[in-house]
């Protein structure tokens, strides 16, 4: 499609919005649109997770974008957003907002899960969580 487009990227240090990602990706041609949130959960791997933060690497915005432009040339979406956290989080903070819009629901859903696990696989952004226990691990280092 000619007006096929990673509608927004981003890496931010404040609250993320479903609606922004959302409105970002909808377009007359799509009937289809899957949303991945990611939020702050309370244990991980049988731990009590209290808060955690995340750090990007300075390019972190550039893979995010290149991750999302290959998933448009591979896919049949039409739009695609991904937005991404840094900072300190709570339990029930949206962490990762990725939508992906497409003629068809099927179309949706491939990309936007295309879109996520690439991410997670390739950008680099890392978790440092606060365990219950008072001590603390990185999550997703090199």
């Amino acid at each position: 499609m000619d007006d096929a487009a990673v509608a927004l990227v981003a890496v931010r240090d404040a609250a993320l919005s479903v609606d922004e990602v959302l409105a970002a990706v909808r377009h007359p041609v799509c009937g289809g649109v899957s949303l991945f949130v990611g939020v702050v959960r309370d244990h991980d791997h049988g731990d009590a997770v209290t808060g955690l933060e995340y750090s990007a690497h300075p390019s972190a915005e550039a893979t995010m974008r290149e991750v999302c432009d290959e998933v448009l040339a591979s896919s049949e979406a039409v739009r695609i957003a991904a937005v991404h956290r840094t900072g300190t989080l709570e339990v029930g903070d949206l962490a990762v907002v990725v939508a992906a819009a497409a003629p068809h629901r099927g179309q949706a859903f491939d990309a936007c899960r295309a879109v996520i696990d690439t991410l997670k696989a390739r950008t680099p952004i890392w978790k440092h969580q606060q365990l219950g226990d008072g001590s603390a691990e990185w999550v997703g280092m090199p």
